[in-house]
């Protein structure tokens, strides 16, 4: 079966996907605020019992701090699962949106807090459900599953995708697409969020200088070698993004810290950069160090399997008249869980647009049809 038979009637509805990708931008929901979060969410399961009716099983997940998760199972043609993820936080503070709505130009670029990044892939997924029901196509059970912490490292919702991705038959990650030809992410960085605190000896700048041992200095002899561990040639990057320390002018540092960011491409970079951050030690004996923190994300690493999914991907972009192809890039997703575990899971499969944690976030509109074809093309696949 051609999927222009699922893209034709996506182009049709493209003005109610336009109408459903407003709805959820304008539903303000940062990662740090739980209220606007829990709100968000009990909209946004109003909405998808609207656009699919009841699921046929929905569990919900306590996210702490953070925002809850959420499970909606809608059962298949065969028995085969694939699970969609999807996140609703957004790196947008509370109030964002009254200064920057949502709008949609003469051009057809859609603009506003985490229209990109990623609301647009989650009107997608539902889209695409929601044609296969309609089209009474073969479908996998599919599901679902949202939450509203990804955006800081998905501390609360890991274990959960990490338990509905086992048997699922492919992870399709709605994250946005990659570049303006909208390339799919087969490969993504893992991340590590490091702290090193410097602990010295406080003393009189004046009066008693040689007495003390100045953790400032200490940690800025330090942070050279930090920044040393980058390696572009291992696709290596370390970024010391900020740093703290002292109490005043006339006072030798006795603390200083610095927070640092590290991507790297496969795991025994990150062996690596652990060693090496172990091994920290100041010339000053007097100095100790701590490094706090661990990596964020596994690598996402390519295995046989989404080697396959990927080439189910081109096949059905082949059949809508264009071509794909696939990228490797610096940021990490949910998506990276699962890779690490060995198993299939394809991602960058949202919005074609610009702009991720930017004032220019902005999606193009007329590539939803035949993105949301692509979806429901795998889910297609998924269900064989």
């Amino acid at each position: 079966m051609s999927l222009t038979r699922v893209e034709s009637p996506a182009r049709t509805a493209l003005p109610e996907m336009t109408g459903d990708l407003r709805r959820l931008v304008e539903l303000e929901t940062p990662s740090d605020d739980k209220e606007l979060l829990t709100a968000g969410l009990a909209a946004i399961e109003a909405w998808t019992h609207h656009r699919l009716g009841p699921p046929d099983d929905a569990r919900r997940y306590d996210g702490g701090p953070h925002g809850d998760m959420l499970e909606l199972l809608y059962r298949g043609t065969s028995p085969a699962v694939v699970l969609v993820l999807c996140h609703y936080d957004t790196v947008w503070p509370a109030g964002t949106l009254a200064e920057w709505p949502f709008r949609v130009s003469e051009d057809g670029r859609a603009t506003g807090p985490g229209v990109f990044d990623m609301k647009c892939g989650l009107a997608q997924a539902v889209w695409a459900l929601r044609l296969l029901r309609e089209l009474d196509l073969p479908r996998p059970s599919v599901r679902l599953f949202l939450n509203g912490d990804e955006e800081i490292g998905s501390p609360a919702s890991r274990p959960h995708i990490e338990r509905l991705s086992e048997d699922a038959a492919a992870t399709l990650v709605c994250e946005a697409a990659a570049g303006p030809e909208g390339a799919l992410k087969t490969s993504r960085k893992g991340v590590g969020l490091f702290e090193v605190t410097v602990e010295g000896v406080e003393a009189h700048a004046g009066l008693d200088p040689y007495r003390g041992a100045s953790a400032v200095h200490a940690l800025a002899e330090l942070v050279t070698r930090i920044a040393g561990l980058g390696s572009r040639e291992r696709g290596t990057t370390v970024n010391v993004g900020l740093i703290s320390g002292g109490t005043g002018r006339n006072v030798v540092a006795g603390r200083a810290s610095c927070g640092i960011d590290v991507r790297v491409p496969d795991p025994a970079e990150a062996a690596r950069v652990d060693a090496a951050l172990a091994s920290l030690t100041p010339s000053d004996p007097r100095v100790r160090v701590a490094v706090t923190g661990g990596w964020n994300r596994p690598p996402m690493v390519p295995t046989p399997a989404s080697r396959l999914l990927f080439k189910q991907a081109r096949s059905a972009a082949e059949e809508l008249g264009w071509p794909l192809r696939e990228t490797a890039v610096g940021g990490a997703s949910d998506g990276n869980f699962v890779s690490a575990l060995g198993r299939p899971v394809l991602d960058g499969l949202g919005a074609v647009g610009d702009g991720a944690h930017a004032r220019h976030e902005h999606v193009l509109l007329d590539h939803l049809p035949a993105r949301t074809a692509l979806l429901a093309g795998l889910l297609m696949a998924g269900a064989a």
